[in-house]
């Protein structure tokens, strides 16, 4: 909502200002329109009972005229004074709308495969980069939910617990780089293993995690497969990502200078197929940026909750302002008469 300025802003006279206005009691603004009525009225009767004084200092030449309009200013004031009572009578209000978004949000862990594969840089300018670029992506996306945060290798380890504090996540995608988990290899099932740690004692009714890799198991002591079925148990959903342009069993056996160099970034889908299945998930492979990025996309839409969104209005009274205005054009009204202005300038 829009900060109010103080009422000696000159905000409160903005065309704009009034535009935006909702009335309590509109009909008081034709008010204003038996303002002049009020001063016709009130110079009949002053011409009246007005005596002249012709004095010889008031006489006016063309060098000092403009002095001449200076008896108006005590008129002008008062007019405006009561301009602003009219208006305050009126009940001036601002109106916001606020909205409130509610749902009952998802548990959700991204396990980020850094073992050295994931350095190739057949998805520029690599893999574990273009993922991390996607999992920051993924997460703006999301309003509600928990999301925690695993890396593995050789071993899995906990980045971050379940969350709502997204920037902190962030962060912690940010730290990730090639040799944060120091033992090499693969260890898919502990990563799996990990994830479900982290939500096996949550009370949400959805858990999904979400399993970035470019290989097969090849470290740890927890079998996918394994962690696949207890993941079905606590009731938690494996998505499972294979990322990488080159496929183990694509590669070509009649060129043993390819398969050498190949061999280190290839990409194995087996596995990660059958952990989606067994945990009522789903595998999904990205050949380049744009295809990770689509997949997340997808991930998005398929885990999106129902948001309540409640609405009420929100009014704020704005009278006091011009109150305020109303005593302080009155004020100086009165002070006006009681100079020369007031007392001299008369015809």
């Amino acid at each position: 909502m829009a900060t109010i300025p103080e009422w000696f802003d000159i905000y409160w006279f903005l065309p704009s200002t009034f535009k935006g206005y909702d009335w309590g009691n509109p009909y008081y603004l034709f008010g204003a329109l038996g303002i002049p009525l009020v001063f016709f009225l009130s110079g009949i009767l002053h011409k009246k009972s007005q005596q002249k004084l012709i004095l010889a200092f008031v006489y006016i030449n063309t060098k000092t005229k403009w002095t001449s309009y200076l008896r108006f200013l005590p008129q002008i004031s008062t007019a405006l004074g009561m301009l602003m009572i009219v208006v305050a009578l009126a009940r001036p209000q601002k109106t916001t709308i606020i909205t409130e978004k509610t749902a009952e949000g998802i548990d959700i862990v991204i396990a980020l495969d850094v073992s050295t594969s994931m350095m190739s840089s057949d998805i520029k300018p690599s893999r574990l980069e273009v993922a991390k670029d996607v999992a920051r992506n993924f997460i703006k996306a999301r309003e509600f939910d928990k999301i925690g945060l695993v890396v593995f290798a050789g071993d899995a380890y906990f980045l971050s617990p379940l969350t709502t504090d997204y920037d902190a996540l962030y962060q912690y995608i940010d730290s990730i780089k090639e040799g944060i988990v120091p033992i090499t290899g693969t260890a898919i099932g502990k990563a799996l293993g990990r994830c479900i740690n982290l939500m096996r004692a949550s009370k949400s009714k959805t858990k999904i995690a979400i399993l970035i890799s470019d290989g097969d198991n090849t470290a740890g002591e927890l079998d996918p497969l394994t962690a696949a079925r207890l993941a079905k148990v606590f009731n938690i959903k494996a998505y499972t990502v294979a990322v990488g342009s080159l496929t183990k069993r694509a590669v070509s056996t009649t060129d043993t200078t390819n398969v050498a160099s190949n061999a280190s970034v290839a990409v194995d889908e087996s596995q990660l197929k059958e952990i989606s299945q067994t945990a009522d998930g789903k595998f999904f492979r990205a050949m380049d940026a744009e295809g990770l990025k689509q997949i997340f996309v997808q991930i998005d839409k398929l885990e999106k909750v129902p948001v309540k969104i409640k609405k009420r209005k929100e009014t704020n009274e704005m009278m006091a302002a011009y109150i305020k205005w109303a005593m302080v054009f009155l004020l100086f009204a009165l002070a006006l008469r009681a100079t020369f202005i007031g007392n001299i300038l008369e015809d």
